[in-house]
C-alpha cells in the first residue's frame, strides 16, 4: 500500500459518471486516465503541467487508452481560466516532481498555494480535492511544510481536511492529504 494506491481508492469511491474533473498536475497522465475512466464518456476532465514532457506523455497515454481529456501546457494556478466556481466535483493534486523528470523541476508552494486556493473556489459544495506530497530530496520540506501550514487555517465549516502520515515507513513517503468541500459554502481561511 502506497499514497497513489490510497489516493486512487479514493477517487474510485468519489468521483461518479458524469463528473467533472481537474487533474491539476498531470505528470505521467495516470491519474488523468484514472479521472476519465471514472467520469466516463458523460464526464469533462483537465489536466494541467507546465512541463511539455509531461503534457506530452499524458497525452499519449491517453490517446492509448481511447480516453479524451483538455490536456493544458499551464501552471495549476491558472486553473480558474478554464473552470467557474464552484462547477468542479474533484480535483487532484501531486506536488514534488515528475517521477522519472527532471530533478530540477519541482512543484513549489510560491504557485501551489494558490492553486490550492484557487481549487477550493472551484470545489462545487460537496466536491472533493486529494493532494499527493511527495518531498525530501531536491525539492526539500519548504512546500510540504507550507501547504500543511495553510491547510490549518482552512476554515472547518467549510471543508473537511484529512492529512495522513506514515508512521512506520522510512525516507520521506509522500503524504495523502484529502479535502471534502462541506454542502453549505462559507469562507475558505478561517476568521481571525
Amino acid at each position: 500500500m502506497n499514497t497513489l494506491h490510497i489516493v486512487h481508492d479514493f477517487l474510485r469511491r468519489q468521483v461518479k459518471p458524469g463528473a467533472f474533473c481537474i487533474d491539476a498536475t498531470a505528470g505521467k497522465g495516470r491519474d488523468t486516465a484514472l479521472l476519465c475512466r471514472l467520469a466516463g464518456s458523460e464526464g469533462r476532465v483537465l489536466a494541467f503541467d507546465i512541463q511539455p514532457e509531461a503534457v506530452n506523455q499524458t497525452r499519449a497515454l491517453l490517446a492509448a487508452e481511447g480516453w479524451q481529456a483538455e490536456v493544458i501546457q499551464d501552471s495549476h494556478a491558472h486553473m480558474a481560466r478554464y473552470a467557474a466556481q464552484e462547477s468542479v466535483d474533484c480535483i487532484v493534486f501531486n506536488f514534488g516532481r515528475l517521477p522519472g523528470g527532471d530533478p530540477k523541476i519541482f512543484t513549489t508552494a510560491d504557485s501551489s498555494l494558490p492553486a490550492i486556493e484557487t481549487g477550493l473556489r472551484l470545489l462545487r459544495p460537496g466536491g472533493v480535492m486529494a493532494l499527493a506530497i511527495y518531498y525530501g530530496k531536491e525539492n526539500g520540506y519548504d512546500e510540504k511544510n507550507a501547504i500543511l501550514s495553510y491547510l490549518k487555517h482552512i476554515n472547518d465549516r467549510a471543508f473537511t481536511i484529512l492529512s495522513c502520515d506514515w508512521i512506520n515507513r522510512e525516507n520521506d513517503p509522500p503524504l495523502p492529504v484529502f479535502i471534502w468541500k462541506e454542502k453549505s459554502t462559507c469562507a475558505i481561511i478561517k476568521e481571525s
